[in-house]
């Protein structure tokens, strides 16, 4: 478990006069519009959920596939434990940073206070950027694919391509990317943490259903290919897993919170881990169990037999795929905050009111402007599940299992001869070198998969 955040927050109360450390900032636009500090540990909890819990959990019976029952099944629960304690240092250190009368609102920041300037400029914040609107890409892709799916249940042989899908799922994100802050989503991100119960419950009741029934496929669970591919597809089993565990936003999260945060992330944190638990192993262990080695990158797919019929009633898919989508949209409009936080800082005037015509012009082009641009690449690029492979080496594993050890070593600066200085820097260097090896592994299966590659493709789940 991470360090009791409270006994650090009281002793930091106490070598600061117990004081609480909210003295007024100056704030830019970007802090001041989009990351306001009104939330709730309920509010934070939604977020935490909506950011981390989403239908990329349809892989974990692939990723079990490439690993096998009892590595697959220890990864997960491993890699539950690590980012659970990795996000909690990070709240710890934010709510040390806040006491000492400096609350970094943003991950940039949070770098740049702690390990200079440069880390946050030049690393922390462009790999954030990368990995947020490669998500916002990948929904689009994701969403466009799940209204495909829809289509093709009542219209087997109908000729719409992917890329229109992908459009409409543009267009109706187009409106919600209007929410004028991260707080202004908390009764969206509550409804998506019950969307991805609902489907999540759906997928483990369609497997069991399935891997009961006269049609059910062989159950072969045996580690097939030769060592070189079984060893890459270990690597990316594992890489796949740590992914789905990722986040990238925990201290933009936190900026929501209203003063004092004491504590408070701890809360929110519990809620979304409770859904973790809920929803990836049942998940994960129903899906492998039911389809074994035979278990595709996306679970749904397996709903449906070799010849395109389904093995389950069109209106349990349907519904399935319907819980889908509305959460996509969701996890489309919290990953699209960093980006939204950037073009206010740099086009808002944070003196004039948030709603004034000065800012709201440049927020409805911009943030617009976004959404398009993200549904283009994802019509075009619908291969781009291996390029965010390789951006989750490269990614979110140095942002959720590797930065905040260091930014704890560096802030507390524990003893070295200390348990969690140990503990921390182990996680760091294996966390290292999975995304070294994880990289390699994604980088191949790119230049495998590039003979398949076409743009504007039409591709399905």
């Amino acid at each position: 478990m991470a360090p009791n955040s409270m006994n650090i927050s009281a002793a930091a109360d106490k070598a600061n006069g117990d004081t609480d450390s909210t003295a007024p900032q100056q704030l830019d636009a970007g802090a001041l519009f989009v990351l306001q500090s009104k939330g709730s540990w309920w509010h934070c909890g939604y977020h935490l959920t909506t950011s981390i819990v989403g239908p990329v959990i349809f892989s974990l019976p692939f990723a079990i596939a490439l690993l096998g029952w009892v590595p697959g099944v220890a990864v997960i629960t491993l890699s539950a434990l690590v980012t659970f304690y990795s996000y909690n240092l990070l709240s710890v250190v934010l709510e040390h940073q806040a006491l000492q009368g400096r609350r970094q609102l943003r991950f940039r920041d949070m770098a740049a206070d702690i390990l200079g300037p440069k880390w946050g400029k030049y690393f922390v914040g462009p790999l954030q950027f990368a990995i947020c609107y490669g998500a916002v890409i990948a929904c689009c892709l994701l969403g466009g694919q799940s209204l495909k799916f829809i289509y093709l249940l009542y219209t087997s042989n109908g000729g719409m391509q992917l890329y229109k899908f992908i459009i409409i799922f543009g267009s109706a994100t187009l409106v919600l990317a209007q929410m004028p802050s991260f707080h202004s989503l908390r009764h969206i991100n509550l409804v998506s943490l019950m969307l991805c119960l609902a489907y999540s419950a759906c997928a483990t009741a369609g497997s069991l259903y399935i891997g009961n029934s006269r049609k059910a496929p062989p159950k072969d669970y045996s580690m097939n290919g030769s060592q070189v591919s079984r060893f890459f597809g270990s690597i990316n089993g594992v890489s796949i897993i740590a992914t789905t565990f990722g986040s990238g936003i925990i201290p933009e999260i936190q900026a929501t919170l209203v003063p004092p945060v004491k504590g408070k992330m701890f809360k929110g944190l519990c809620i979304c881990y409770g859904v973790i638990i809920t929803t990836y192993f049942s998940v994960a262990v129903s899906g492998y169990w039911a389809f074994g080695s035979n278990s595709k990158s996306i679970i749904l797919t397996n709903f449906m037999d070799a010849d395109g019929s389904p093995l389950l009633p069109i209106w349990f898919l349907l519904l399935t795929n319907i819980f889908t989508l509305m959460q996509l949209t969701a996890i489309t409009v919290i990953y699209l905050q960093p980006t939204n936080e950037m073009f206010e800082r740099w086009f808002a005037d944070p003196k004039k009111d948030q709603f004034a015509a000065r800012n709201v012009a440049p927020r409805l082009v911009f943030r617009s402007l976004t959404v398009v641009v993200a549904a283009l690449i994802a019509a075009m690029l619908p291969f781009f599940g291996d390029i965010m492979a390789f951006f989750g080496a490269f990614g979110c594993i140095p942002l959720d299992y590797i930065l905040p050890m260091v930014f704890y070593n560096t802030a507390f600066k524990p003893s070295k001869k200390s348990f969690i200085f140990w503990g921390n820097t182990i996680i760091a260097v294996g966390s290292s070198a999975l995304a070294a090896v994880g990289g390699v592994a994604s980088v191949r299966q790119i230049i495998l998969d590039a003979r398949t590659y076409s743009l504007f493709a039409d591709v399905t789940m």
